[in-house]
């Protein structure tokens, strides 16, 4: 068993690709005594199910330039690490059906070419060229990002897991933190148990990065942090006879994308009117869990999946998926430090996107010294 410190230099808590972030990160830039502590394993509570999607055309010039940070750390860090991540740059297209979409898709696509990122600009027919099974009925426009792609989330969190412990960060699973201990209006450190050990780390700072728990763990410190887990579902297909290697295909104006992986397809959809879950809380042992069925709040989705990709008509469903995961109300995620208490700092609420968004750890201003 690890023998845990009574000091470090940050505590880390939670062990999703976020958390695992954060450590590789700060590892990365030389900091020591790093700590990272998950309540059960590495990825189990929403990491572990998320589609893997790595895509670059985001609303603003931050958000780009972070989203291609992850394409580009994704290229190297099976090299770095030694560890798989699945991360093929297989592309993506987003397709806009409406003049209002067209324009900021293409405003989009002109901000991340201004950023270095490969993108081109594509008519209803190339978009229907370059996605043949697509019903392009009512398409305006499109877009493509050629080195977009896809990997596995478990995978690349464990690869940053590595590169942080090889970079000297040490990471407990199994192990649960009681509260952020605090004093004289900064965090002091938490108060931990593992089993029927308990015991106390001292820390100059704390990062939240406790997904969907992350509301609840930042109120029990004083601090608010509004997000809220909803109910997420998606269908994988059976095995399709013939289909090849397909870039992803986004349908924003349908809150749907696409996703070929090994033959089949993955419909992904995120409702405008989601089912909010963990109203009374998330209970203590949820782990690599999955909620109940409910066909009848997806059957709008499929119908409209069949409708875009006639091909899904005779595909049979080898699994229906429905998974937690956090949302806040601007749809933006939280980095930085909590201004209610010093040395409390964020890193959560990734809104379906934090496998594309693992830079959390490089893009704070974090202390010096």
């Amino acid at each position: 068993m690890i023998n845990l410190p009574t000091a470090a230099r940050v505590v880390i808590i939670g062990g999703g690709i976020s958390g695992c972030s954060v450590a590789y990160h700060l590892a990365k830039l030389g900091w020591s005594n790093i700590v990272l502590l998950e309540r059960k394993q590495l990825t189990c509570g929403t990491t572990w199910h998320a589609a893997g999607l790595v895509g670059q055309l985001r609303a603003s010039q931050n958000m780009t330039r972070l989203a291609k940070y992850s394409a580009d750390l994704y290229t190297r860090l099976e090299a770095e690490t030694g560890l798989a991540t699945g991360f093929r740059q297989c592309g993506s297209i987003t397709a806009a059906l409406t003049m209002e979409r067209k324009e900021e898709i293409l405003r989009q696509a002109s901000l991340a070419r201004a950023l270095g990122i490969e993108v081109n600009e594509l008519s209803p027919a190339e978009v229907k060229d370059l996605y043949p099974h697509l019903n392009a009925d009512g398409v305006a426009a499109g877009v493509h990002l050629p080195l977009d792609g896809q990997a596995d989330p478990t995978n690349i969190t464990l690869a940053l897991a590595k590169g942080a412990r090889n970079h000297g960060a040490l990471i407990v699973e199994q192990t649960k933190v009681l509260a952020v201990t605090k004093a004289g209006g900064r965090v002091t450190g938490v108060t931990w148990q593992r089993g029927d050990e308990t015991g106390h780390i001292a820390a100059d700072m704390v990062v939240n990065c406790g997904g969907m728990w992350g509301r609840d763990l930042a109120a029990s410190s004083g601090v608010t942090l509004p997000l809220h887990a909803c109910e997420h579902f998606y269908i994988v297909t059976d095995s399709i006879p013939g289909l090849t290697r397909m870039p992803v295909l986004r349908v924003p104006d349908e809150c749907a994308y696409y996703k070929e992986h090994a033959g089949k397809i993955l419909l992904d959809a995120f409702k405008p009117v989601a089912k909010p879950w963990g109203m009374t809380g998330i209970r203590e042992d949820f782990c690599f869990d999955q909620l109940p069925d409910d066909l009848d709040h997806f059957e709008a989705i499929l119908e409209m999946g069949i409708n875009r990709l006639p091909m899904l008509a005779d595909a049979g469903i080898h699994t229906f998926f429905n998974g937690p995961e956090s949302f806040t109300p601007d749809d933006r995620y939280y980095l930085g430090e909590a201004p209610e208490l010093g040395g409390y700092w964020v890193a959560a609420g990734y809104n379906s996107i934090g496998i594309a968004s693992p830079q959390a750890g490089r893009a704070w201003h974090w202390p010096r010294g």
